[in-house]
């Protein structure tokens, strides 16, 4: 609040008004009455040192006439709520703030007593009024946070997939060759126990810890102990795949089986990354490299190494898509290592291979069609997509009229004219 001195003009005298919250301009407008008065100014106000500046409770500089003033003009100029029980001039501890101007009064009671009876209502919200905008303010939150941070999560995840993509190959490019680490004899007889499988620990030991940063390497039985969730849920959601169920390479895939070039069964590994990923990895000592075979046969032998990666460790939400996720290296020498997204379902209905990269786009326009080597990893992983069968096309081309498909089933590649129709499954760019 302000306790407002005026110099009145050719009185030599200094008038004390107050500028309440709310009655400031009621007092203005009485003194600029008091200018036009006839009766001496000097009689009715009392001298104030004009070089005061304090704060104080007082009631010694209010004139008695001034105070009935103010009462009445706050009623005709203000507001009809105020009464006089609410003036209380000097009874509030205020400002003194002196000025002067040539007339030393205010304006008249035009826009600066209008806009002072403005500022002087007191305004408030009722509980009521309170509870419903908190109530508004939960509803959007409860709605918008969830989405936020759903989004939030699914950059980091793009950020760390890429990353880890990035190093993985960076490391494998660095290893003279992927096959024939460890050692994976059979038993010399049924029951005899002395069957040997070091394969997937020893690629990760003397191999690939050489060119990566590893924290720690557990070997099969103790798996869970490097981070890995015990449950993981598939791209589609429709079952939960445990991790004691895919603690071998047929666990993980039944299709790598003799027939398919796999003699045995091969027990996985795993490790944590620096960075404080979880990798669940199968290894195949025994893979070749692609011999531009034509006709249709078996990618299985072509998996030196396929890596399940969880970002997170085991805090989850262990879902296959989001934290869950998965790289391949194909081929021995001169390796290709891919890390594909696909999308949660195909296409609807089969397409041509020259339509399929249309509909991939209609699907999704930030999609494509995988090529073979992605495909080929998508089949290997097939039990984390919940892809159990079908022929599904790839990008890549054998001839002008011809492209590679990969046939779920049984984990063959073949070639086939564009213009067959078949199944399409995307990928994420």
């Amino acid at each position: 609040m302000k306790h407002t001195a005026f110099t009145m003009a050719g009185a030599g005298q200094r008038a004390s008004l107050t500028d309440l919250h709310t009655y400031g301009c009621a007092a203005f407008t009485m003194a600029d009455r008091l200018s036009r008065s006839t009766e001496s100014v000097a009689e009715r106000l009392p001298q104030v040192n004009p070089y005061e500046n304090t704060t104080e409770k007082s009631t010694e500089h209010c004139h008695p006439k001034l105070h009935e003033r103010a009462a009445a003009e706050i009623r005709n100029a203000c507001h009809a709520e105020l009464d006089s029980a609410s003036i209380q001039c000097c009874e509030l501890p205020v400002t003194l703030d002196r000025f002067r101007n040539k007339f030393g009064m205010t304006p008249t009671e035009s826009k600066a007593i209008k806009g002072l009876c403005a500022y002087g209502r007191r305004m408030a919200f009722t509980m009521a009024e309170i509870l419903l905008s908190l109530t508004i303010i939960g509803v959007v939150a409860a709605i918008t946070l969830p989405s936020l941070t759903g989004n939030i999560n699914e950059r980091t995840w793009n950020t760390q997939r890429k990353a880890l993509y990035a190093r993985f190959s960076q490391a494998i490019a660095l290893m003279p060759a992927l096959n024939g680490y460890g050692t994976l004899k059979e038993e010399s007889s049924s029951g005899a126990g002395d069957a040997v499988d070091t394969a997937a620990e020893t690629f990760v030991t003397n191999g690939l810890a050489k060119v990566l940063k590893i924290n720690n390497i557990c070997d099969n039985e103790h798996l869970e102990d490097c981070g890995l969730p015990e449950t993981i849920t598939p791209l589609n959601a429709e079952s939960i795949i445990k991790l004691n169920e895919i603690s071998s390479l047929r666990g993980f895939n039944s299709l790598f089986t003799s027939e398919a070039g796999i003699p045995l069964d091969i027990k996985a590994a795993a490790f944590e990354t620096q960075n404080g990923e979880s990798i669940l990895v199968y290894y195949n000592p025994n893979c070749v490299s692609y011999l531009n075979e034509t006709g249709d046969y078996y990618t299985q032998p072509k998996m030196c190494a396929n890596f399940v990666y969880d970002l997170n460790g085991n805090k989850g939400p262990n879902t296959v898509g989001k934290d869950i996720g998965f790289i391949s290296a194909l081929y021995p020498a001169d390796p290709t290592v891919v890390a594909p997204m696909p999308l949660t379902s195909n296409v609807t209905g089969t397409h041509t291979q020259t339509d399929a990269g249309k509909a991939c786009k209609q699907q999704d326009s930030e999609s494509r069609l995988p090529n073979r080597d992605e495909l080929t990893a998508m089949f290997y992983n097939n039990k984390l997509l919940g892809i159990t069968s079908g022929a599904f096309w790839s990008s890549t081309v054998a001839t002008s009229n011809e492209a590679w498909k990969v046939y779920f089933l049984n984990g063959k590649y073949y070639t086939i004219v564009k213009t067959h129709s078949d199944y399409v499954r995307c990928v994420k760019r």
